[in-house]
C-alpha cells in the first residue's frame, strides 16, 4: 500500500488512498479536485523516499468534499476576587477532503 506525508495549512498529514480528513480551509470548490505538491515523504511497503525538504516528481490528488466549520471552542481567562473575567468563542474554518491518488 502507498502512503505519502503531505504538508497543508502549516501541518503534517500522513495519507493513504481513500482516507478522508479535515485540513485548514482552502481556497476551491466543492467537488473539484486539489492536488498537493508538497509531498515531504513517500512510501510503497518497505521502500521510502525522504524528500530534502520535498520529494520531486510526486504529487497528491484529493477531491473537495465540503467545507465548513468546526465546533466551538470557548476561551476564558479568570482571576478570582479581582473582578477580572474574559470570555471568547472560536469557530475554525476547514476543509473535508477524500483522498483520490499518489501520483509517483
Amino acid at each position: 500500500m502507498s502512503y505519502a506525508v503531505i504538508k497543508t495549512g502549516g501541518k503534517q498529514y500522513r495519507v493513504q488512498q481513500g482516507d478522508v480528513l479535515r485540513v485548514e480551509l482552502l481556497n476551491a470548490e466543492e467537488g473539484a479536485t486539489f492536488n498537493f505538491d508538497q509531498v515531504l515523504m513517500h512510501g510503497i511497503g518497505e521502500s521510502v523516499v525522504v524528500g530534502a525538504p520535498l520529494v520531486d516528481g510526486v504529487t497528491v490528488s484529493a477531491t473537495i468534499r465540503k467545507h465548513g466549520r468546526a465546533d466551538k471552542i470557548r476561551i476564558i481567562k479568570f482571576r478570582r476576587r479581582k473582578h477580572y473575567k474574559r470570555q471568547q468563542g472560536h469557530r475554525q474554518h476547514f476543509t473535508e477532503i477524500e483522498i483520490t491518488g499518489i501520483n509517483a
